[in-house]
């Protein structure tokens, strides 16, 4: 069975916005999740899936890094569950799953942020990176 702790510090990483964009002349910041993107004015939520197959035509190609971490987060995932439930979890592989969906993340935070008027906060890789060296490569870790 997957160590409680374990499992609600990866599950936690689909509470945080993985980034944060905001723009300048006070438009309200978009809030990009591994779910979705949130809109507070107007209030709306686009899933990833929406996203991907309805929204995506005519996009800069940075835009993919943002699927492209969630597929690393969710690897990571089945990694950490798989490992718990047959006792064989290779830490180095979950770890190195959410630390490749962190660089995913800062690579979508630069490409909005060299546009101008508009900057991204690559909140979602310092969780996914805290969550790295927490569980799997703190000395700590799992009693090690």
């Amino acid at each position: 069975m997957i160590d409680r702790r374990t499992l609600a510090a990866m599950l936690a990483l689909l509470a945080v916005p993985w980034s944060i964009q905001t723009f300048a002349g006070g438009r309200p910041p978009t809030y990009v999740f591994a779910w979705g993107l949130v809109n507070v004015d107007p209030v709306g939520v686009t899933l990833l899936t929406d996203f991907l197959f309805r929204y995506t035509m005519g996009l800069p190609p940075y835009i993919l890094a943002w699927p492209l971490s969630v597929g690393c987060y969710l690897l990571a995932l089945a990694s950490a569950v798989a490992g718990r439930v047959t006792g064989r979890e290779d830490r180095r592989v979950t770890a190195g799953l959410l630390a490749a969906a962190a660089v995913a993340q800062v690579t979508l935070a630069r490409g909005f942020s060299v546009q101008p008027d508009r900057a991204a906060w690559p909140l979602g890789a310092v969780a996914c990176l805290a969550v790295a060296w927490l569980v799997y490569a703190a000395p700590f870790a799992h009693g090690d």
